[in-house]
């Protein structure tokens, strides 16, 4: 099966030709935000270096996120346009899901983790059975750095550009169980179009096809951890009221 797999959930630009596990051409290149102008001539680039036509092939595979949302919203709007004009089947695959295909295999849990706004973290936990299937342990999660050491316990492999953005931080706040904790190898740090094709792969091969209003993965942060950051900002507004209040000034209206 032929299939046409786009990555642009952060700022590396990911594209992928596959039939099958095979990977006939492949694209690689920091976008810097710059998705709109860069996709669809590497889409173009690498239909024509394989001698394909978007008529030849199979299927379509896109990353959802969570992540960049002007890089999600260009590659899901390219992709859903392919699909329009062809016809062909589209699977959604949840960027972490996908970064998890990068370790097929992988002997413990694995760790994928993307940079959120304000220092903040996306992460998940997913491990690959004996059977070669792919489970989720934690479903998809964004909050503080602290959070995210506090969900890992044993043995894990840690993969992903916000690891590499604040491991630092990250194996001090682990303590302990730092040493529980393997680094994935360089290659496989990236969220790749490779993965996200053979997760599509997988997804389309049970009929898991994407829906007309097919919107961007966002993973929201926890209520209690919402009002906490409301909570932190709302003493500033209550000691301004409070001075003028005390002054025995209403506020002026001229």
């Amino acid at each position: 099966m032929k299939i046409l797999a786009a990555e642009t959930a952060t700022g590396w630009q990911s594209v992928a030709l596959l039939d099958g596990a095979r990977v006939l051409a492949l694209s690689h290149e920091e976008a810097g935000g710059a998705h709109a102008r860069k996709l669809l001539p590497t889409i173009d680039r690498l239909l024509l270096k394989s001698e394909l036509s978007l008529a030849a092939l199979d299927g379509l595979a896109v990353s959802v996120g969570p992540g960049s949302f002007t890089g999600l919203r260009v590659g899901l709007a390219t992709m859903m346009g392919f699909r329009m004009i062809t016809g062909l089947p589209l699977a959604a695959v949840p960027t972490l899901e996908a970064m998890a295909w990068n370790l097929r295999h992988a002997d413990r849990p694995l760790c994928p983790i993307l940079k959120a706004r304000t220092g903040a973290v996306y992460w998940a936990m997913y491990r690959w059975t004996t059977d070669g299937r792919l489970t989720q342990m934690i479903e998809e999660q964004v909050g503080s750095l602290e959070r995210l050491a506090q969900s890992i316990a044993g043995p894990t492999i840690v993969l992903g550009e916000g690891w590499q953005a604040y491991k630092d931080e990250l194996r001090r706040l682990l303590g302990p169980n730092v040493r529980e904790v393997v680094e994935a190898p360089q290659e496989a740090m990236r969220a790749s179009a490779v993965s996200v094709g053979l997760a599509g792969l997988e997804r389309l091969a049970r009929q898991d096809v994407a829906p007309v209003g097919l919107s961007p993965r966002y993973v929201q942060r926890p209520e209690a951890e919402l009002k906490e950051i409301r909570g932190l900002a709302r003493p500033k507004v209550t000691r301004r009221q409070s001075t003028v209040a005390g002054s025995g000034r209403g506020p002026c209206l001229t």
